[in-house]
């Protein structure tokens, strides 16, 4: 009995000396583990106003219960299929150009054997992603300007098209929101697919050499396999994604003539629960639509898995 205590409490006293070993790398991790205990755990006691009718003045415990009230009244909406059409199609052309453009710019550029061209392209495509949403979308309305837009200049210089105001007009907000997105994030997004090449065993290559295969040959049957498990994990965790749109671009993008095909879930739910278009603040509808999107984003990250 006393040796299975000394055993004991030398392994705690070996606990306790790699803690103060490693005391300065703990000290690092409490800031991100704060972090996630306020913004992301705390919030989850909060969620039960998706299930009253609450009331800032009366307080969480006081309000009453409504129970699915706020869900029906959501799905039972005017605008559901609106906003549910919107927000998947634009997820989805998002999904299926977006996804595939950081793939295949990897893959060029893994394929560039000088290497300060490679690197000035890297540093170039990576630009976008570390400027300021606002700043973009203020660059997509000057280009799309009617009036001096460097787009209508072009066409009218080149096809002697009249002005067209393309962010008034629904049928192009689609086109406009993925592109920027696609031009602002493929670069950024490619970093990930070109840390997966670096873990090919280049005697594939070597081996593909003596075979005499040609590039693409070594592409798609060395390259592309190399990197599917990286491919396939990104490809769910975007699956899951596929109810959250970038609500800041659509937000400053979209005008109420263009609600039509712009008019997402997020947006939706800031104008009527938070921005209170309809009178007071509705905050117990913005949680009840918030935890529906989580559901279905749940859902669909398990089916994709």
């Amino acid at each position: 009995m006393q040796g299975v205590t000394s055993t004991k409490l030398r392994k705690q006293n070996r606990v306790w000396r790699n803690i103060w070993r490693d005391r300065y790398l703990f000290l690092l991790f409490i800031p991100g583990l704060v972090f996630f205990l306020v913004f992301k755990y705390v919030p989850y006691g909060y969620l039960q106003i998706a299930f009253k009718n609450y009331d800032a003045f009366t307080g969480i415990a006081e309000s009453p219960w409504v129970g699915l009230q706020h869900f029906k009244t959501f799905i039972e909406g005017p605008f559901f299929f609106r906003l549910m059409r919107n927000t998947i199609l634009i997820n989805l052309y998002d999904l299926c150009f977006g996804f595939p453009i950081p793939i295949i710019f990897a893959l060029v550029l893994n394929e560039v054997r000088w290497q300060k061209l490679k690197k000035v392209t890297q540093t170039i495509s990576y630009l976008p992603h570390f400027i300021s949403t606002v700043v973009v979308v203020g660059m997509v309305v000057n280009f799309l300007s009617p009036s001096g837009g460097l787009i209508n200049r072009l066409f009218g210089t080149l096809f002697g098209m009249e002005p067209v105001n393309f962010l008034s007009e629904p049928q192009y907000f689609r086109t406009i929101f993925v592109s920027m997105n696609i031009w602002k994030s493929f670069g950024w997004s490619s970093i990930v697919y070109l840390a997966a090449l670096t873990g090919i065993d280049p005697t594939l290559y070597e081996a593909a050499d003596v075979d005499g295969t040609n590039r693409l040959q070594k592409i798609w049957h060395i390259t592309l396999p190399g990197i599917t498990n990286v491919i396939m994990i990104l490809l769910i965790l975007r699956i899951g994604a596929l109810l959250d749109v970038g609500f800041e671009s659509v937000i400053l993008l979209y005008t109420p003539q263009t609600y039509e095909t712009a008019d997402v879930i997020s947006t939706f739910v800031y104008r009527r629960g938070i921005a209170a278009e309809t009178g007071l603040p509705d905050y117990s509808f913005a949680t009840a639509v918030g935890l529906f999107k989580s559901v279905i984003s749940l859902g669909l990250v398990v089916i994709a898995n």
